[in-house]
């Protein structure tokens, strides 16, 4: 591993257990045993590195949570798939974010106090949101979903359960409630 991707990768795993404010650039040097120099050579400021840990961040996330989507026929087993691959392959992940999911630990942090990174995590919020409302039509139109059924409201159900999940999971890093609380918006999608 380069001394850009170690800072990357070690910056990431701080900033997940200690958020971007509390976490130093020379906790970030002593993780990684680099210099200043050597950070400074690879980055401009914090902010820089940021910004490329919420890319490596994004590619962790494409890599774990979208795995075998594309083997999955149906528009609700996918949401169900994508589910089952954030709680088992994403959130349980201590070699990337042993803090739990980046994203939303980031985007609480930095809402008021650096509003133009919180806008880097939530765009990847809108995305997530956009694909699942695209599944959710897609299901309408297939007649799996009840014509009057409001996939706008369905996709912010997934999405503040995942955000629940995710948060309790942070909090007690309990694989049991974890399980329990994904698989009950999995049952959600089928009933």
């Amino acid at each position: 591993m380069s001394i850009k991707e170690s800072i990357i990768h070690e910056a990431l795993k701080l900033f997940s257990l200690k958020g971007f404010s509390s976490t130093s650039i020379t906790d970030i040097l002593e993780a990684t045993g680099s210099s200043k120099g050597g950070f400074y050579n690879h980055f401009k400021s914090k902010e820089d590195l940021f910004f490329a840990v919420l890319e490596r961040a994004r590619q962790i996330w494409r890599e774990k949570v979208l795995t075998e989507l594309d083997k999955v026929d149906q528009p609700l087993d996918k949401i169900c798939k994508l589910l089952e691959n954030y709680r088992d392959l994403y959130l349980i992940d201590p070699e990337n974010i042993p803090g739990g999911c980046i994203f939303i630990n980031l985007a609480v942090e930095l809402a008021d106090k650096y509003p133009h990174l919180a806008d880097g995590v939530n765009q990847g919020f809108a995305g997530f949101k956009t694909m699942v409302n695209n599944l959710l039509n897609d299901a309408k139109k297939q007649g799996v979903l009840k014509v009057d059924a409001s996939t706008e409201a369905m996709t912010e159900m997934v999405f503040a359960g995942m955000l629940g999940a995710s948060v309790m999971y942070s909090v007690d890093k309990s694989t049991e409630n974890l399980q329990r609380t994904i698989g009950a918006i999995i049952q959600y999608l089928h009933t």
